[in-house]
């Protein structure tokens, strides 16, 4: 049993408690997910079963889509409602102010991550050191908003529906409209509505998996992989990548450049994930999550 199954994550949980779920309830030890979702958020949250989690660092590179609900006026430690409140000011601001705010974070810019987040410092995550009261300087990321709108603003809420890359921390974001805005804001609620190119309506929810049922929820893992370029091997190269042999490059169809990562298939079946090295000619293994069983030498 491996693959990915496409969960909506409910509010109140962790990441981890919903893949403690699904190990539970598919038997397999191996489960892990890609793009961890705060217990606030809920949302696609894709779940790799079996061998498939080599494929975890592949799979989280794509574009996100979220839309979240904003509450002007107020700050908090955690950037969001879950949070001790650090300010509290009186809300003076227009629809067109809040429309040029949230514009001015469209395109490439340098954002800092927040307190309570999962990067380390000096082997230690942030978060541990927020939960002891301790603030140390974070180094800006660069990140990229393709799209941002505001809508159902009532004078102190609204909802923010944003289309970024991988690493973008919309509760930061939402922090910064509230700062370029001189009163202050916290996210109240959270939905990632794409991942990894799946939509929400992708989704199986939580409460809807069954021991009896989860393997039909189970996709192929090579769904989450189609924008990496594949490459289809005969069955003495599929033998040989699957025991760990690079591939000639002069025997394979397709042109690739150096560095390339590519999807490496025999027939239908996902082997797994190669790596293009140019000035050595070969397709070096990256990982493999499929065996072609056999032994060969000469591919």
């Amino acid at each position: 049993m491996q693959g990915i199954i496409l969960l909506r994550k409910p509010k109140g949980i962790t990441s981890f408690s919903a893949v403690a779920r699904v190990r539970r309830l598919c038997g397999v030890k191996r489960v892990g997910h890609t793009g961890t979702l705060d217990p606030l958020a809920e949302g696609v949250l894709p779940i790799l079963v079996g061998r498939a989690t080599a494929l975890s660092s592949y799979i989280t590179d794509g574009d996100k889509g979220y839309i979240a609900r904003v509450r002007l006026g107020i700050t908090t430690d955690t950037e969001d409602i879950t949070g001790a409140v650090l300010t509290e000011k009186e809300v003076c601001v227009s629809a067109e102010e809040l429309l040029s705010a949230a514009e001015a974070f469209k395109g490439k810019l340098e954002q800092v991550p927040p307190m309570y987040s999962a990067i380390s410092r000096d082997g230690v995550r942030l978060y541990k050191l927020a939960r002891e009261g301790k603030v140390v300087e974070r180094e800006p990321r660069e990140i990229t908003v393709h799209s941002i709108e505001v809508s159902d603003f009532d004078g102190r809420e609204f909802t923010l529906a944003v289309r970024c890359s991988k690493g973008t921390y919309i509760r930061s974001l939402c922090r910064d409209i509230g700062e370029r805005l001189g009163c202050g804001a916290t996210m109240t609620e959270l939905l990632r509505t794409e991942t990894a190119g799946f939509s929400i309506k992708d989704t199986v929810s939580l409460d809807d998996l069954t021991e009896e049922n989860i393997k039909e929820h189970i996709k192929p893992a090579d769904l989450a992989l189609l924008g990496y370029p594949s490459v289809s091997v005969t069955e003495k190269q599929a033998i040989r990548f699957s025991n760990g042999g690079e591939l000639d490059l002069l025997r394979l169809k397709g042109s690739f450049n150096d560095g390339d990562i590519v999807r490496v298939k025999f027939g239908d079946i996902l082997l797994g994930l190669g790596i293009v090295r140019a000035e050595m000619g070969i397709l070096k293994v990256e990982c493999v999550i499929n065996d072609k069983q056999g032994s060969d030498s000469n591919a």
